[in-house]
């Protein structure tokens, strides 16, 4: 049976979305023109980035995306950004967001790292009670620097972890898949994990299975950023499946970044059909220009998802999150009502 229900009326849980990438590009222009950045013409345009899924591709990915971060220089900045990111997801049936950080960045500008995820804990808290979704925050590391930094940021993410509006409810590995040792980071991952933190690193996205398998082997992951490429080693997903580690799968920015040619080819529905926990997310809507709603669209029209199999990636969305039971429970009933309806 064909899908015919409003998508935007889904209740669903976001659970991969970046703090600089979820940017509106009005906004970026705002901020941009309050500091005297010039900003590179691509990241005002209405084109989705397009890059190889090469070093090079990602090179360019970086620079468009640091020079965006270059312009959120205060307080106010930060707090537009999560403000704005919860009012969009609510326009588009979100009723849970897991917004991801990495404070180093924002640092310098407010009084350190602290007083940084402080900001974005207290606005997620302000736009939970705005919006009505209910906003937690993951802190990420980066490949980039060094492990030690990774610990401080797991540390500072511990004293803050809860499941409540504005706690920290994960602790994430991001940035180039190709850089970095992962076996390095693993002390920062048990760190966070003994303060009770959901385990979610990026993996599986520019490179293989083999990496897939590098990263839970030594970051136990609850959820792995992507992770489609598993797909391509039958023994890895069903390792992945086994272990109930649940995917974010971001179709869209797959796309992007070169590493499927079409929103068709990426493997939602053999990921689906093997038995995995896929949650849909947006990424770097910024970047991607495709936020939460088109990846449901993407599974409904590129991959022909029925309205019921539709209700069952929001469901695996709402269970993977770390929301409070209750507010579990209240998704998952607006799941029923919505295929009831």
């Amino acid at each position: 049976m064909t899908s015919t229900r409003d998508l935007a009326l889904l209740p669903k849980a976001h659970l991969h979305l970046h703090f600089t990438g979820s940017m509106r590009v009005s906004t970026l222009a705002d901020l941009a023109a309050t500091h005297g950045i010039r900003l590179p013409s691509a990241l005002l345009d209405d084109d989705p980035l397009h890059v190889p899924s090469t070093e090079r591709g990602w090179f360019r990915f970086q620079r468009l995306y640091d020079a965006a971060r270059a312009c959120v220089r205060s307080e106010a900045d930060m707090r537009r950004i999560v403000a704005e990111a919860a009012q969009d997801d609510a326009a588009e049936g979100s009723g849970r967001l897991e917004l991801q950080v990495d404070p180093t960045s924002y640092a310098p500008f407010v009084g350190g790292l602290t007083p940084a995820l402080e900001i974005v804990l207290d606005a997620a808290r302000q736009a939970s009670a705005d919006t009505g979704v209910d906003v937690g925050v993951i802190v990420a590391a980066s490949r980039m620097r060094h492990p030690l930094e990774a610990r401080t940021l797991a540390r500072l993410a511990a004293h803050h972890a809860g499941d409540g509006p504005g706690q920290v409810v994960g602790f994430g590995l991001s940035n180039d898949e190709r850089r970095g040792e992962t076996a390095e980071f693993a002390h920062a991952f048990a760190i966070a994990r003994a303060a009770g933190l959901a385990s979610v690193p990026h993996g599986g996205e520019l490179l293989g299975p083999a990496h897939v398998e590098d990263v839970v082997d030594h970051l136990r992951p609850d959820r792995l950023g992507h992770g489609v490429r598993s797909a391509e080693d039958p023994r890895v997903l069903e390792r992945v499946v086994a272990g109930g580690v649940a995917l974010e799968v971001c179709p869209a920015s797959n796309v992007s970044l070169g590493v499927y040619a079409s929103a068709d080819e990426v493997p939602l529905r053999a990921l689906v059909e093997a038995g995995a926990t896929v949650a849909l997310g947006a990424d770097d809507p910024l970047l991607f220009r495709s936020r939460l709603l088109d990846q449901y669209v993407i599974a409904r029209d590129a991959h022909g998802f029925s309205d019921d199999e539709l209700a069952d990636l929001a469901r695996a969305s709402v269970r993977a999150s770390r929301a409070a039971d209750d507010v579990r429970a209240r998704l998952l009933s607006g799941v029923d009502a919505w295929l009831a309806a």
